[in-house]
């Protein structure tokens, strides 16, 4: 084995231990804060982080010195007031993204994010995503805003995450979550503990992957929405960007109702299913291919003219076209067949 193989192994040795040692070495640091973080008791309501929510999240892989350097063995006893590391240490592509979008100087990193609890795009519900818009763009202004051009702005609004046409957010799939309606029309999402209560002593993957093979097919998807146990529940899709931009600007085909409302493209044709984990993430199964298509029995609350054509309402609609088409033809048909009839009769 000549030396230059034998330092190659050397690296790739190197390389996998660190892979394995720094994560755990960084969960053992962070359990050492979250000792005390963790209680709402010892360090307040403002400075308590929720461990189970932080697990979740791509910060806690790099542990809570790396964000916060100065914090000591005698912390905080010290008293000295823990440094925070600048967003654009890590995320410098992101930040020069940003700085040049129409946020920039209204809001910054923290007031959409906070460092505990994020994640990415596919983690999270579209629903939350509008959550962070909705701090600062109300619900109703923002209606009332799209409601002097788009149809229906209110639906648009509840059903698709801001960001689908407020950034140039790329790779877009249609997203199934399940959701509990009201009375009043308003839809939420089904929580973790709801779920589960549904559930019983299954998984919540198995209210609608009943083999749990991690893949959700059109019957599957058929047998939930016909289930009489899951009445109180129902499947609500949403267009999600697998890739998200900061950049914050609307493009030209935004504009363009067949961005949305047209058939055919590959993304149109890619669904999962979201289902919400106790640790407030989401886990996403993939659906079989052309789930969206199949509305009647898959995707009751979602819409798009020509993706969602059903077979079923084509024979339906054809047959009441036939019907209204009958009445004007017989009629035509039989006058055409007795015209001599009547012309003896006229002649008599």
């Amino acid at each position: 084995m000549t030396m230059r193989i034998q330092r190659e192994i050397a690296v790739w040795l190197i390389l996998l231990v660190l892979t394995l040692v720094l994560p755990l070495a960084a969960m053992a640091a962070n359990d050492d804060c979250l000792g005390c973080h963790a209680d709402t008791d010892t360090v307040g309501k403002e400075f308590r982080i929720d461990p189970v929510t932080f697990d979740t999240t791509a910060h806690a892989g790099i542990g809570c010195q790396e964000c916060h350097a100065s914090v000591t063995d005698k912390h905080p006893d010290d008293g000295a007031t823990p440094s925070k590391a600048n967003c654009q240490d890590c995320h410098d592509s992101i930040s020069a993204e940003y700085s040049l979008s129409n946020h920039h100087g209204n809001a910054t990193c923290n007031d959409c994010h906070n460092p505990h609890t994020a994640r990415g795009a596919t983690a999270v519900s579209g629903i939350d995503m509008n959550r962070q818009c909705a701090g600062c763009h109300g619900d109703l202004d923002m209606v009332l805003k799209h409601a002097e051009w788009l149809p229906q702005a209110d639906l648009h609004i509840a059903n698709l995450p801001c960001i689908s046409c407020h950034t140039a957010s790329q790779d877009n799939v249609i997203t199934m979550y399940i959701i509990k309606p009201s009375l009043t029309g308003e839809r939420q999402l089904a929580t973790f503990d709801e779920l589960k209560k549904q559930a019983g002593e299954k998984s919540i993957q198995s209210l609608i992957d009943r083999n749990e093979d991690n893949y959700i097919s059109l019957a599957e998807l058929r047998l939930f929405n016909l289930d009489s146990g899951n009445h109180a529940l129902r499947l609500q899709g949403m267009i999600t960007p697998e890739k998200v931009t900061h950049d914050f600007r609307t493009l030209d085909n935004r504009w363009d109702c067949t961005f949305c409302h047209a058939s055919g493209p590959a993304a149109r044709q890619t669904s999962f299913v979201s289902l919400a984990q106790e640790d407030g993430s989401y886990l996403r199964i993939a659906a079989e291919k052309g789930a969206v298509l199949d509305a009647l029995y898959g995707t009751p609350d979602f819409y798009m003219v020509g993706a969602t054509r059903s077979k079923m309402l084509d024979y339906i609609g054809m047959v009441i076209i036939a019907g209204g088409m009958v009445m004007p033809i017989g009629h035509g048909t039989l006058r055409f067949l007795t015209r001599k009839n009547r012309q003896n009769k006229e002649e008599k």
